[in-house]
């Protein structure tokens, strides 16, 4: 055997990920470029490599001719399979790593802004920031409603392109919601369903600002919603709040300085801190926007979980012209399911679809059908009465759990309404979330919350995904890391 097989022989292995077709490529352009296999020189044929490697011959077959359409090999009819006179420049083959993490590359991505996230590897225990608890929905009711959308829609011909608005039966089931749980004078023109509520988020940007427009968000706030207004060249102005919700008499002294897009708010359940904004402050906020001509955008990402009383109106719902309405199904229903909306006029609906069809083209006709049937059918109501009795429950007990473990290292609020508490710290938050991390505790950093670094320290705390076992193991690992 030959040094160069030898050294080919070494580099094949079957039990390596990838095929090995791509081994046999990745392993020729590295002798190349170190010069051990150099211009004109001969290769063994198909037949004679695949029996040297103990491979399938068309396995050889596929990679020399990879290689001679890059340009590292070249084939004769006389003289067989040869290095080629005129090899590629460096690193315009395919790439001679086999990990891409590894591999060298001519482009750059924009570094992602550096948000912890709370994130767990499998191992340890997750706080999420108000997630569901996506085990008290029945799989049986999801699979039969996908059957049933499955034939409908075979019958329909619906499965072929469509409307990026979404679909018809699921924009009316919104629609129809919204008008009569929610006060908002919406109809199947005003609804763009989306992806998610942080796809809604994102789509309403692009169709709403440039770069260098100005945005409000209060200084304590949804961070990925930030990040997507600077991803498109927005300006971010942080302004304070309290218990009473954003500071709007800060909004109005911004405004007098310079032009304002638009503001972002949660006035309902107030992320993270969980508070709402007081009905005058609303009324004043919408003044602001009629006189001054920004946007509100309105984030009422889990407006059916409130507790203690009846939830207020969504700004929307009396200033429909100002508000960009944004919710989603992902509470109520699962968040895997990935369904958002966007109720704004129609005019501004057209616009977002018109985002839809560039970077989406369409949502999942499908995943709408199912969602729309169940709560054309009643199911969906009959889930969010059974899950708000469980949530309401739960809240109250680990209001006790944090009282009874945690003591006074922490202080809280019990919310009125949404699915997270808001704690702060009486101790070093930093070295909290330090010592937590090492004992296999992950919730999002305190830091992800501030639009500015002077905002006040806190977590947001989700309570509805967890049993009580599971929170009080949680708060007990809490309490161990703030000790």
């Amino acid at each position: 055997m030959q040094t160069w097989q030898v050294s080919l022989s070494a580099r094949i292995d079957a039990t390596r990920p990838g095929p090995l077709y791509m081994q046999i490529i990745q392993a020729v352009i590295r002798d190349i470029e170190s010069g051990r296999l150099g211009p004109g020189t001969y290769l063994p044929s198909s037949r004679a490599l695949a029996t040297i490697l103990n491979v399938n011959r068309k396995t050889v077959v596929l990679a020399y001719e990879d290689l001679v359409a890059q340009g590292w090999l070249a084939t004769s009819a006389t003289r067989g399979t040869f290095v080629s006179e005129t090899l590629p420049e460096t690193g315009t083959g395919a790439p001679v790593s086999p990990d891409p993490d590894t591999a060298r590359t001519s482009y750059r991505f924009k570094a992602p802004p550096q948000r912890p996230l709370a994130l767990s590897d499998g191992e340890g225990l997750r706080l999420d920031e108000g997630s569901p608890d996506g085990r008290l929905f029945p799989p049986e009711l999801l699979v039969r409603a996908y059957r049933t959308a499955t034939h409908r829609a075979s019958r329909a011909r619906a499965f072929q392109y469509r409307d990026p608005r979404g679909t018809p039966d699921l924009r009316r089931a919104i629609a129809a919601m919204l008008k009569a749980q929610r006060g908002l004078a919406v109809n199947e023109s005003n609804i763009c369903i989306t992806r998610g509520s942080q796809n809604g988020l994102f789509l309403t940007a692009m169709a709403l600002l440039q770069p260098g427009d100005a945005v409000i968000v209060e200084d304590l706030t949804y961070e990925p919603a930030v990040a997507a207004f600077r991803a498109l060249g927005a300006r971010i102005i942080p302004v304070g709040l309290d218990d009473g919700g954003m500071d709007v008499d800060a909004i109005e002294a911004v405004c007098r300085k310079a032009p304002v897009k638009a503001v972002f708010v949660t006035p309902h359940h107030q992320f993270p801190t969980t508070v709402a904004l007081r009905p005058d402050r609303r009324l004043r906020l919408v003044e602001l926007a009629r006189n001054i001509g920004f946007a509100i955008i309105e984030d009422d990402y889990d407006h059916e979980f409130h507790f203690q009383s009846q939830p207020l109106l969504p700004i929307a719902a009396y200033a429909p012209g100002e508000a960009v309405y944004i919710g989603s199904l992902s509470k109520l229903l699962l968040p895997a399911l990935r369904i958002g909306y966007v109720a704004a006029p129609s005019d501004k609906i057209d616009a977002l679809a018109h985002m839809v069809s560039l970077n989406d083209g369409m949502g999942n006709t499908l995943t709408e059908n199912t969602a729309a049937l169940l709560m054309e059918t009643g199911e969906l109501r009959r889930h969010a009465r059974k899950a708000r009795k469980i949530y309401a429950e739960r809240r109250e007990r680990f209001a006790d759990a944090l009282t009874s473990i945690l003591g006074d290292k922490v202080d809280f609020q019990v919310p009125d309404g949404g699915l997270a508490f808001w704690l702060t710290f009486r101790g070093d938050l930093a070295r909290i979330e330090q010592r937590a991390s090492a004992a296999g505790l992950h919730f999002a950093s305190h830091r992800s919350y501030k639009a500015q670094r002077d905002a006040p320290s806190g977590l947001r705390i989700g309570f509805a995904s967890l049993t009580d076992a599971e929170a009080i193991k949680a708060i007990e690992a809490l309490n161990t890391a703030a000790a």
